[in-house]
């Protein structure tokens, strides 16, 4: 997702968005809605369910996701996605069997039918994004939400260190706190994810 979203930023999750964990009564005062195309999901990674994942929606249950020379269609039909999508690589590699399926999947994939209750998603930095044309597609039941803003981004190199335990917690604290002003990406605060 690098170009729109960065290494170190902090992300809001509306996880009521779709449904959720929302009881009965907070329906009722909760807007929501089903999940759409271009929608940046937060999910569990079908690799490996602890972590969690981030990634846009371009295919629905029922579409015909495909990848030809590193455009997506769907449905046949080429999408615009170029005032969001990146690509690093000026290489665009053929759909050979001699190829290893990394770089072929990458800029040539399917066609794929996304099955029932399953989102395609892909990251927007394509050639450099491990995602559904490698892992297959996101069951709903994963999905825990849709990021929405960017309320805290830090530079990268300025994380604070993970040592276990309360000194290690209290030390990454004084670190960030140190480092807030000096590498806090002010102009990314508050920034809507799109």
């Amino acid at each position: 997702m690098e170009q729109n979203l960065l290494i170190g930023d902090h992300i809001l999750v509306n996880k009521f968005v779709y449904g959720g964990t929302v009881g009965a009564p907070l329906k009722w005062i909760l807007p929501q809605r089903e999940i759409r195309r271009g929608d940046i999901l937060v999910f569990k990674y079908p690799e490996d369910p602890v972590r969690d994942f981030i990634k846009r929606c371009v295919g629905l249950p029922g579409d015909e996701v495909s990848v030809v020379d590193k455009e997506l269609y769907l449905n046949g039909i080429q999408v615009e996605d170029n005032s969001y999508v990146h690509h690093s690589d000026p290489n665009t590699y053929p759909n050979s069997v001699f190829l290893d399926h990394s770089p072929r999947f990458r800029d040539n994939f399917g066609p794929y039918t996304v099955p029932d209750s399953h989102f395609f998603c892909m990251g927007d930095n394509r050639d450099n994004s491990h995602d559904s044309r490698f892992w297959g597609a996101v069951p709903e039941t994963s999905v825990k939400g849709r990021a929405f803003m960017i309320y805290w981004s830090l530079e990268p190199g300025a994380q604070p260190s993970r040592a276990a335990g309360l000194i290690g917690a209290v030390r990454g604290m004084g670190a960030a706190a140190v480092r807030f002003f000096t590498d806090t990406r002010w102009s990314r605060t508050l920034r809507i994810v799109r």
